[in-house]
């Protein structure tokens, strides 16, 4: 058993700051006359008190966190959050029940971006404010975990990432805190240059930067009902365009790039080979919705407007984000089809993309080239190699498995919601999008027009939890779920 001290300690600075957050949105209400004002002040003092006294009864002087406390630190952290941080949608005005609040707030935390509100254009300015801040938190969140614990904990096959040479007795929370410093005024600024954008592009200054924050985040929690489609009108999905990819990038190469090290992206084979799968994709369902009236309507037919709306869309899905300009689900079979199939992609390792992520790809497939490769020749050998470093056979092996627990998690996922009753499409998809973290499923319930607010109960809570396992890298929730982890 490790000592909990440490991780108690921990999770409760992660509360108690969350709780001060909780003022922000407070301070925005009143400053737009809002209705929402109370529950966030309620909020903020308990979350903080709490988290302080946790904090405070759990204190030591210099915390040391090895693999099995990071590995609890890690899934304990998003759970607390994602339960503190959906108070705010249980008191009034927004008077949610448990379960809807929850899974709001879980949605948030963990950038998936599945919704159970409507009505968006009326709410209180703090409450859509603090859905994109949650949003925000979980992108930074998960990209300092990424790039600080997974490679450490060997977390399927992110050891490829180390920035640095280290060993499992290494400790962990200095590294962690050492990176977010460092990746923390990158995340920021591009946050602020992409609100900057969007208002040029003929947003509000707060639509700006709540969706700045959900955009560079690849969460996807829109402002307005009509998400991105509400604000084309002027060019906003195209800025949309560049900071979903941007937020799909790894930060390790921004961290390169602010070193001098300006060509970084045209050196990592992830870089490369995530923007050639993001234009080939696109140009595909382009061709689709602007070539046969089967995929698209009249107001397709132009061959701009449907490169515009392929992309835009085409990247929402393969980056986790979930915004969308338009029902795509009424493209026809092929492009549904194909959006499910993009929902297995995602972004590059070390960024705030979610789902299987390239690299992991790129790996699989290296390994099947050389096993390939050795059947017919016994004695031969041929060495694994990822952007031109020989790979372990230990990340193989880890990528590998990580392939087979993410899809068996999808598919048991797929059949808890079919015994609830959900129907085959609304059920696999919202599995997929769950454990992929990406947001709209497809169909009529919970599809780019549609929200979760309808499932029953049962199925929020499943939902919820393939959401949290899929933004922790599927090993790391399983890992501490299993028996072993809890023997002495």
């Amino acid at each position: 058993m490790p000592d909990l001290r440490p991780v108690f300690f921990v999770i409760g600075l992660m509360i108690a700051i969350l709780g001060l957050t909780m003022f922000i949105p407070m301070g925005v209400d009143l400053a737009f006359e809002g209705r929402s004002w109370r529950a966030f002040a309620v909020s903020g003092i308990l979350t903080s008190l709490f988290g302080a006294a946790l904090s405070l009864a759990n204190y030591t002087p210099k915390p040391d966190l090895r693999a099995r406390g990071a590995f609890l630190l890690t899934v304990a952290s998003w759970v607390a959050l994602s339960a503190f941080s959906s108070i705010p949608f249980i008191m009034e005005p927004v008077g949610l029940s448990v379960t809807d609040a929850f899974f709001e707030a879980t949605s948030g935390i963990t950038t998936t971006g599945a919704t159970i509100l409507t009505g968006l254009d009326d709410l209180p300015k703090g409450v859509l404010l603090w859905r994109a801040i949650l949003q925000w938190i979980g992108g930074i969140g998960i990209v300092v975990t990424a790039m600080a614990v997974l490679p450490m904990l060997k977390v399927g096959g992110m050891q490829l990432f180390r920035l640095e040479s280290s060993d499992m007795g290494e400790k962990i929370l200095p590294r962690a805190a050492s990176i977010a410093a460092a990746i923390s005024l990158i995340y920021l600024t591009l946050t602020i240059t992409c609100a900057i954008f969007y208002m040029l592009a003929g947003m509000s200054g707060f639509d700006a930067f709540a969706h700045a924050m959900t955009t560079v985040a690849t969460g996807g929690y829109s402002t307005s009902d009509a998400s991105m489609g509400g604000f084309m009108d002027q060019g906003a999905d195209l800025v949309g365009i560049v900071f979903m990819m941007a937020g799909g990038i790894p930060f390790g190469v921004y961290l390169l790039m602010t070193r001098g090290d300006f060509k970084a992206p045209f050196k990592d084979p992830q870089v490369r080979a995530f923007i050639t799968v993001l234009l080939s994709l696109s140009l595909m369902i382009t061709f689709f919705l602007w070539a046969g009236t089967e995929f698209g309507s009249a107001e397709n037919e132009d061959f701009w407007h449907a490169l515009r709306l392929s992309t835009f869309n085409t990247v929402s899905i393969i980056t986790g984000t979930g915004y969308a300009t338009a029902n795509y689900y009424l493209w026809g079979p092929f492009a549904v089809a194909a959006f499910f199939c993009f929902m297995f992609i995602g972004g590059c390792a070390g960024s705030t993309a979610c789902s299987i992520k390239i690299f992991r790809y790129q790996v699989a497939f290296e390994g099947l080239r050389a096993y390939l490769f050795k059947m017919p020749r016994n004695h031969a050998v041929a060495p694994l190699r990822y952007g031109g470093r020989v790979l372990p056979e230990a990340v193989v092996y880890s990528v590998l498995g990580y392939f087979f627990l993410f899809f068996l998690t999808f598919t048991v996922t797929a059949i808890l919601l079919s015994l609830i009753g959900l129907d085959p499409l609304t059920a696999w998809s919202g599995a997929g999008s769950a454990v992929a973290n990406v947001g709209p499923g497809l169909g009529e319930i919970i599809g780019p027009a549609g929200t979760y607010q309808p499932l029953p109960s049962s199925a929020k809570w499943v939902l919820m939890t393939a959401m949290i396992i899929g933004r922790l890298e599927i090993v790391t929730a399983l890992v501490v779920l299993s028996p072993g982890f809890w023997r002495t």
